[in-house]
């Protein structure tokens, strides 16, 4: 297999992806570096060799996705990376389109970026508690741990331990469930920890736990309310009744007193005259 050299400029990390030969089939170069730093650009670079083959342009893929394209004929095809980082990291594919088309593969990798799907989470006592962490970078987490950390240092959590302790992992995802929380003994900082060929990073999940009754106080505060404003229109009606018969007495006598008293003076004006 032919090769070229890694072009150095600075603070650029020239990759060369290839392809080794099978029969006639077209040949591109490749010529790997032994790691990526994180935090560098790089400049990802595919040479197809054959010099006859029409190329009627090239397509730059992450994963399934096209993130570059044109319509140039050339044997050399780039691409920038601006940042090596998890969200950055992945497998491109350079595609050059000839008939039948031909590309290859160029892996960007970076340790693991392990994050907490949530920093806290809640659980009722004798529920069943989740906790769930998750990496975006490439390549996948290859093993992940869990571990309860409490004031004398760290204490690994082995799948199936306690017959309560169930860990689930997939990829860059990981799940750790607690069977019956327990108020005592479960609560605390849980840490979870993501390994691939290039490091460890880890994450941290506070878990709290809520005894049996935490989930009837929202009842029983409904319930408080609606008591108390019975209770509140019960006495204001109490109190209105009595008040409002001596009212409806005063308002009916004054008239008639008033009347009276003005006849008896028609009836002495009357008399004089």
């Amino acid at each position: 297999m032919r090769s070229i050299g890694l072009i150095a400029l600075p603070a650029v990390l020239l990759l060369l992806c290839g392809r080794g030969s099978e029969g006639s089939a077209p040949i591109i170069i490749t010529n790997s570096p032994e790691e990526i730093v994180e935090g560098t650009y790089v400049i990802l670079s595919c040479n197809l060799t054959d010099p006859t083959l029409p190329i009627s342009g090239h397509e730059w893929l992450k994963g399934s996705k096209v993130v570059q394209e044109d319509k140039d004929s050339s044997q050399i095809m780039f691409y920038n990376v601006s940042e090596v980082n998890a969200e950055s990291s992945g497998q491109y594919t350079c595609k050059f389109l000839t008939t039948p088309e031909v590309g290859e593969v160029i892996n960007v990798t970076v340790s693991p970026h392990v994050i907490a799907y949530k920093k806290s989470e809640h659980g009722n006592e004798g529920d069943t508690g989740v906790l769930t962490c998750k990496s975006s970078s490439f390549p996948p987490v290859e093993l992940w741990a869990w571990s309860l950390v409490t004031e004398g240092g760290i204490e690994p959590i082995v799948n199936g331990s306690k017959d309560r302790f169930i860990i689930k992992s997939s990829g860059n995802k990981t799940e750790l469930r607690i069977l019956k929380l327990d108020i005592e003994a479960d609560q605390g900082t849980y840490a979870c920890n993501g390994t691939n060929f290039l490091g460890t990073t880890g994450a941290t999940v506070s878990l709290r736990v809520r005894s049996r009754l935490a989930a009837l106080w929202p009842f029983l505060g409904i319930v408080a309310e609606v008591i108390i404003l019975v209770t509140i229109i019960f006495i204001y009606e109490k109190r209105r009744k009595p008040d409002e018969a001596p009212e409806d007495e005063d308002g009916g006598s004054a008239p008639l007193k008033s009347n009276s008293g003005a006849n008896h003076d028609n009836v002495r004006q009357r008399n004089s005259s």
